[in-house]
């Protein structure tokens, strides 16, 4: 740390094996002249992908503008109707066959960032197209030390034939940094946080990691003399935003560690350490640790597959047994249509989850996280019945630096490209680019 009246954006709380970005804080260096309160905060996107498409009836909000009426799908977001936009009317034609056959669940993972025809094989002549993330990432993830964050709860699997002849690397990967290069994500939330709190990034080695975890210490024991340094440089307010911010890493750690415990009591069990038993709790420690991710600027960008498009997980805990993917063909049968809308209901709450931790998290500019961010919210699929790709379910969280009109239900008539929408957000994030996949213009009413 410098010993000047302000902080780097960059400081890090140091020790054996780790290193802590901070949070936004008061004292932190101002931007470009500016005071503290007036600094610029960074934008951040994200794009988080549930499978298998929707209850079409019950996601639909009635009504358009402000004055929406939300759907029984979408009611755990009620709280946080200012903030999140539901944008009906748009599509994603490359997902579907246009003279390749089957494969729509391949297609709509691989598609749903890249608005690209993917090439159909189940060899490794694979063929997609540079996603939206990865061009964000391709210039914003040169200010942060993780260029792009990418996240899922499903194993990955990179190799072999998957859907209808399309390889698996396709239904398993959001992002692609080039035509033929995924970027796999992470599923195991230890590795996650030691991507954002271990040492290696910051000139530390794998011996001093392995160190701390052989010392079974928490990551906070060992830059508790850091973090008490800086303690004495601060003020009460923003003395009171570091010790949250820790309470916050220290909660989400515990609850990795009670998962690898949970992993290991259990016999027979494959899946790596930290990754929890439950669904749930895999979902939302993944969340945390993306929050934590933007509130200490370690990325600007990241994606979360919650799951495949083609998966069976079954939903017990909310009193639906059957695969996901089984009941998705549903046939118009009603008790089949009301346990997919309970699974649509799951996911929604753990959006929601995600997005509140947002809006209470404070950002450098004394705004919220989620003022600054555009989270996209959405399936490659409509109605999994039918298999369109057409008048996809997509929300459009945040406040985008106060570039967004959130608090609305905006339909779009026409056939217009997801992509278009994407490019809007490229527009807001600071890159230029002409074209993305399908793309034919941009979102203006956003």
């Amino acid at each position: 740390m410098n010993n000047k009246g302000y902080l780097s954006r960059r400081t890090f709380l140091r020790g054996i094996g780790s290193a802590i970005a901070l949070p936004a804080l008061e004292c932190m260096t101002p931007i470009y002249g500016a005071s503290a309160k007036e600094a610029a905060a960074p934008l951040r996107m994200a794009f988080v992908y549930s499978p298998n498409g929707k209850n079409m009836e019950r996601w639909l909000p009635k009504g358009v503008g402000r004055d929406y009426e939300l759907s029984p799908t979408l009611l755990p977001m009620k709280d946080l109707k200012p903030h999140f936009q539901v944008l009906s009317g748009l599509d994603h034609d490359k997902a579907a066959a246009n003279g390749d056959g089957g494969g729509d669940h391949a297609r709509a993972n691989s598609t749903f960032l890249t608005g690209v025809q993917i090439k159909k094989t189940a060899g490794a002549d694979i063929r997609v197209g540079v996603s939206v993330d990865q061009l964000a990432a391709a210039k914003v993830g040169l200010e942060t030390y993780l260029p792009s964050l990418e996240l899922s709860c499903d194993q990955p699997r990179q190799s072999g034939g998957c859907d209808s002849g399309y390889a698996c690397a396709y239904q398993y990967n959001l992002s692609w940094k080039t035509e033929n290069l995924p970027m796999a994500p992470e599923t195991d939330p230890r590795l996650v946080f030691e991507r954002l709190f271990g040492a290696r990034h910051f000139g530390g080695s794998e011996e001093s990691r392995e160190q701390r975890a052989a010392m079974k210490k928490s990551v906070l024991d060992f830059v508790l003399d850091d973090a008490k340094r800086l303690q004495n440089r601060l003020g009460a307010t923003d003395r009171r935003k570091l010790d949250e911010y820790l309470t916050a890493v220290r909660e989400t750690e515990i609850r990795i560690q009670r998962s690898e415990e949970q992993a290991a009591r259990m016999a027979g069990q494959t899946a790596p350490s930290g990754i929890p038993a439950d669904y749930k709790s895999h979902i939302r420690v993944l969340y945390d640790l993306m929050a934590l991710a933007f509130e200490t600027d370690s990325t600007r960008i990241s994606t979360f597959m919650m799951a495949h498009d083609g998966s069976n997980r079954s939903f017990s805990d909310i009193g639906v047994p059957n695969g996901h993917h089984e009941l998705s063909h549903h046939q118009g049968k009603p008790d089949v249509l009301d346990k997919i809308g309970k699974i649509d209901h799951f996911y929604i709450e753990q959006f929601a989850y995600f997005i509140d931790k947002l809006r209470n998290t404070k950002d450098i500019d004394g705004k919220s996280v989620l003022d600054n961010s555009m989270i996209v919210y959405g399936c490659g699929i409509g109605d999994g019945n039918r298999h369109n790709h057409t008048d996809l379910p997509v929300i459009l969280a945040g406040h985008g630096g106060g570039t967004l009109q959130p608090g609305r239900h905006v339909r779009y008539e026409g056939a217009i490209p997801l992509t278009n929408l994407y490019l809007s957000m490229l527009d807001r994030m600071g890159v230029k680019a002409e074209r993305l996949g399908d793309s034919d213009g941009r979102v203006a009413d956003i």
